[in-house]
């Protein structure tokens, strides 16, 4: 038999294990491992096998039409696109700053989004996992099982979402693909009608962030050990953070920093973006390798999204959210927390931070403002920057004399995580895989690592995670060893190999 070495330098003699799709998550994707002989892991890569092409055919549209245009990239996280768009097309006019009443309806809009993913995310595609563990029946571990089960954190998930969903369609005018942000400002304020029927439920839904926060927290905690290293990789970070170092999802400089916590660069104008990073292109994913630009593509991949800010700030500020992220904060001791699964907890004294913040701003009476619009020269650049719920977004312009689109560039928050989604795989695989025996359990832990980062490979969606998928493990000599199925119902079928 070949030795571990010789087959590295041989990769077709590797046996290739693939999952296809990954089940609950946005979009379409699929996971190839390849082992040597004695079952080591050589490589471990995410493949998103959809092509969208937007950066190529908005170009020669006007560019007052981005804003609504660009957000049908995803039918999850549309806001985010939608302001993304908005701000790289606030430079475009030559509007710098906008009104109070303008960026605090965008900010409301804002944190209404992240709350309802935040909360669909961990309740409806998540919680499965967590509540019942990773080798629980597939026919029970999905949503419904969380409704027979445990219907009052159910309910509560559907409640904070639709909650998040009314935020949105108060500023946006819909609750999917809304107008409400438009270059320069807002096309509406919040009515005192509106204001009213957004109050009145505002404290029972703080309430259920602190309760989802508690819950995430002992769910972790109870087996602190384990959770710790499933699928953690030192990783570096990077997130925009407001100018006293606070938590920030709307507007910020750039703050980077290594697995240790040492800032690489630190409130760095987004807008030089590309002086900061770098992107790699690989022949088997149409998503793209984004780096640190001077730590190189090797050492400078890095991680985005909730684990990531919440490690790179330096507080919050609503108190119950802060309480909570010094609690996070403790577990590790010193240093940024890299385990997977705490991107949960994170996530959610993120949600608990974006209720927070909407209970305030309903208060402001900025929200309710007739001035909404700002106007200036038009420019030939624009770049827009957010937090994104799955992480730092990226939209940038260029544009013609005619106001045309001549080249745009989007980095997604599931690009950025790109790489850390892969190390995350390899490591899980790594330290669970049986390489001769394939079982539904040990399939659903590789992809458990992947949902942990909140993926939106696309704009579609996976309900209850029943999808089908065939799984084969290929020997050295080419030999299936082991296959097993789990068909559109959920149900998993053992095939016998041919000669095996």
């Amino acid at each position: 038999m070949a030795s571990g070495l010789e087959t590295a330098a041989h990769p077709e003699q590797l046996k290739r294990i693939v999952i296809d799709p990954v089940t609950r998550v946005e979009g379409h994707g699929k996971v190839t491992l390849l082992l040597d002989a004695d079952n080591h892991v050589h490589q471990a890569r995410l493949h998103i096998v959809e092509f969208r092409g937007f950066e190529k055919f908005i170009q020669g549209r006007p560019f007052w039409e981005l804003p609504v245009l660009v957000q049908r990239l995803c039918g999850i996280c549309p806001v985010s696109h939608h302001l993304a768009a908005a701000k790289a097309c606030d430079q475009l006019v030559g509007v710098d700053r906008l009104t109070p009443t303008a960026d605090k309806v965008r900010r409301l809009m804002h944190f209404g989004q992240v709350l309802q993913s935040h909360a669909l995310h961990f309740f409806h595609l998540s919680s499965p996992d967590l509540l019942f563990g990773f080798d629980d029946a597939v026919a029970h571990r999905n949503i419904v099982g969380v409704i027979q089960d445990h219907p009052d954190i159910a309910r509560q998930g559907v409640l904070l979402r639709k909650y998040g969903q009314e935020v949105i369609r108060v500023t946006c005018g819909k609750r999917i693909h809304g107008t409400g942000a438009i270059p320069g400002g807002v096309n509406k304020p919040v009515s005192d009608a509106e204001r009213a029927m957004l109050r009145a439920d505002i404290g029972q839904i703080v309430q259920w962030a602190v309760d989802a926060v508690g819950l995430m927290r002992r769910i972790f905690t109870t087996d602190a050990a384990y959770h710790l290293q499933f699928g953690a990789v030192d990783a570096n970070t990077l997130s925009l953070i407001g100018t006293d170092g606070a938590l920030e999802l709307y507007h910020g400089g750039l703050r980077a920093r290594d697995a240790k916590g040492e800032a690489i660069f630190d409130q760095a104008d987004y807008r030089d973006y590309a002086s900061l990073l770098r992107e790699q292109i690989k022949p088997w994913s149409y998503m793209k390798f984004p780096f640190i630009a001077a730590l190189g593509p090797e050492a400078g991949w890095y991680r985005v999204g909730p684990l990531a800010r919440v490690n790179n700030c330096d507080r919050i500020d609503t108190p119950l959210a802060e309480r909570e992220r010094i609690e996070f904060s403790a577990i590790g001791n010193g240093r940024p927390v890299q385990a997977a699964l705490a991107t949960h907890w994170a996530r959610l004294i993120e949600l608990l931070y974006c209720a927070e913040s909407i209970e305030r701003l309903l208060d402001d009476p900025d929200i309710g403002g007739s001035d909404l619009l700002v106007e200036g020269a038009q420019r030939d650049t624009g770049i827009g920057v957010l937090e994104a719920p799955r992480g730092t977004l990226f939209h940038h312009y260029e544009v013609d004399g005619d106001g045309l689109v001549r080249k745009a560039n989007l980095i997604v928050s599931t690009t950025n995580n790109n790489q850390a989604m892969n190390e995350s795989i390899r490591q899980v695989a790594a330290t669970y895989l049986d390489g001769h025996t394939l079982t539904e359990p040990l399939l659903n832990q590789i992809e458990v690592a992947i949902r942990a980062f909140d993926p939106c490979l696309s704009c579609a969606t996976h309900a209850l995670g029943k999808m089908p998928l065939q799984i084969d493990l290929v020997g050295a000599d080419g030999r299936v060893l082991d296959c097993i199925r789990k068909g559109a119902s959920g149900d998993i079928e053992a095939i016998p190999a041919v000669g095996g």
